[in-house]
């Protein structure tokens, strides 16, 4: 059995090793806590996820596009339609 300034530092290091992986389970659950309870104040604000928005601005711009052809073909018509007047 290990007597004296051994035994001391080697209860020493072993009680440093404990605090070390006890502090980083603490922070391991402080962690978890803080994004629960970010995701919990985030989904009460009803936001809308970065690619949900792009996806719905790709689908508006997409729409824009179609309804300026539209517009532009049906100016063409009424145009012809005028002309055959």
């Amino acid at each position: 059995m290990t007597t004296g300034p051994s035994r001391i530092f080697d209860e020493f290091a072993k009680l440093m090793t404990d605090a070390a992986g006890a502090a980083q389970g603490f922070k391991k659950e402080a962690e978890t806590a803080f994004h629960a309870q970010a995701d919990r104040w985030l989904n009460s604000l009803d936001l809308v996820k970065r690619e949900e928005f792009e996806a719905v601005k790709e689908m508006a711009v997409k729409a824009r596009d179609e309804n300026d052809a539209l517009k532009a073909r049906i100016e063409a018509l009424e145009a012809r339609l005028a002309a055959q007047d």
